[in-house]
């Protein structure tokens, strides 16, 4: 029996103990964007450092940042012929609102059908537990790693990475190596993909401000200029009326798909694209005059309103001309997008509709690089090899609408090759009554394995 078999049969052994930690884990309320859980993440940062230790990696840190902490931790003793692999996750989590639309509390894992519900389970805690449990395989039957592995768990992800950038630019020898496996998103058992490319992300907020106090609607109409009346004027101007964004240069960087992205997308796209307009509830989708709905969801920037404010919101009428009002407004870029250049023409075209009458300020706080994968190649060719094992199918690539901020970082500050591999099978992230299958994510933790062991020939 070879020494993959062996780490396999072991996991087979420890499913219960292996879903009982995990539980444990998923009882953390890391929820990063939310400062009244500052404490839950940096308890969950060193649950899962401490765990590590108990693993056998070494090194094992929790690192402060300005933010939450990273927790990082090492096994080097391969050799020097062999590949160094950095393996990404981030243990933090979404909020769990709305609380009432969840069957059981969020934070207590509960087991149902075969499934298991809880905050985080698939997003992304999965790819955390699904490593660590394959290491631990690993180590318990054979004593030593096929490959040196650096462990790379962020605890900000959900906020957007705003404490990355300087953590990764001032860590570079630490993170250093050969290959990088990112280790969020989905594992599809009937047919899993790859995400080789992602998009970048800006986020921005605009206040709009006209008198210094709010008046009254019927003494003052007409003659005060509505801060919401202006805010919806920007608004109205962002798209023309097929869809397409109207900011001046905002598509100069936008290339097209080769041919073969387009066929991959395609194939990809006649699988999921019945799902992808059920789980929207939209009986229509808009600006399909621009380019296929699979492509404006991947492979096109967007720049969508996420909440607009202002005035009296209450029941009833109330006769108010506010005196502020404002909007958030997120934008998703592609690659060669610079998420800078993009904030800097976002403020500048909103900045132009600034009058006498209103004020306006944008602040432009988060801003996260596209990435791209490889394509193919040893490192794609290792997780579609463990896939085989697995699951029987091999995946097909696909473009991925949202984004992982570090993934750009850690492209544009290291260098390195990038592959992909998604460990949560379930659904429902970032909503109620989120969940895995659980013994879908058993052949998850099978899947670990075996990309650690097809690495062993990368370097």
């Amino acid at each position: 029996m070879s020494n993959a078999q062996r780490a396999l049969e072991h996991a087979k052994t420890q499913r219960s103990a292996y879903m009982s930690g995990f539980s444990e884990l998923l009882r953390i309320p890391s929820i990063s964007t939310d400062p009244n859980y500052k404490a839950e993440v940096a308890r969950c940062a060193d649950w899962v450092r401490d765990e590590m230790r108990r693993i056998g990696m070494k090194n094992c840190q929790t690192i402060p940042t300005d933010g939450h902490p990273v927790v990082y931790g090492e096994w080097l003793e391969a050799g020097a012929d062999k590949p160094t692999v950095l393996i990404y996750a981030h243990y933090d989590v979404q909020p769990v609102d709305p609380l009432n639309l969840w069957v059981t509390p969020p934070f207590e894992p509960t087991e149902r059908d075969g499934k298991l519900y809880a905050r985080g389970s698939e997003d992304d805690k999965a790819g955390v537990w699904a490593n660590l449990k394959a290491i631990e395989s690993i180590l318990a039957v054979d004593g030593k790693l096929p490959v040196n592995v650096k462990l790379f768990f962020e605890g900000e992800e959900e906020s957007g990475s705003p404490n990355m950038h300087p953590f990764v630019a001032g860590n570079k020898d630490l993170l250093n190596a050969d290959l990088f496996v990112l280790c969020d998103g989905e594992f599809v058992r009937d047919q899993p993909s790859i995400v080789y490319s992602g998009r970048g992300i800006v986020a921005a907020e605009v206040t709009l401000t006209g008198p210094d106090h709010d008046l009254h609607s019927g003494t003052y109409g007409g003659t005060v200029h509505n801060p919401l009346h202006l805010a919806g004027k920007i608004i109205g101007s962002f798209h023309d009326d097929a869809g397409r964004i109207q900011i001046p240069g905002y598509y100069g960087a936008v290339r097209d798909l080769t041919a073969a992205e387009l066929a991959n997308l395609e194939q990809l796209w006649a699988r999921t694209g019945v799902q992808f307009k059920e789980r929207s509830g939209a009986a229509h989708f808009w600006g399909e005059s621009v380019a296929s709905t699979a492509v404006r969801a991947t492979a096109l920037p967007t720049l969508d309103v996420n909440g607009m404010w202002g005035g009296y919101q209450g029941p009833g009428t109330k006769t108010v001309l506010p005196s502020k009002a404002g909007f958030k407004v997120t934008m998703r870029l592609v690659n060669d997008q610079d998420p800078v250049e993009i904030g800097r023409m976002f403020k500048d075209y909103v900045m132009s509709f600034a009058t006498e009458t209103v004020s306006i300020e944008v602040s432009v706080p988060v801003a996260g690089y596209p990435f791209s994968t490889q394509f193919e190649g040893a490192g794609v060719e290792a997780v579609q090899q463990a896939l085989v094992a697995t699951v029987g199918k091999r995946a097909l690539m696909e473009r991925a609408g949202g984004s992982v901020p570090i993934a750009g970082m850690f492209q544009r500050e290291l260098g390195i090759p990038m592959t992909h591999l998604g460990l949560g099978p379930g659904d429902n992230i970032h909503s109620p009554n989120e969940y895995i299958v659980i013994e879908d994510f058993y052949l998850a933790i099978d899947t670990a394995i075996h990309v650690l062991y097809n690495l062993i020939s990368f370097k």
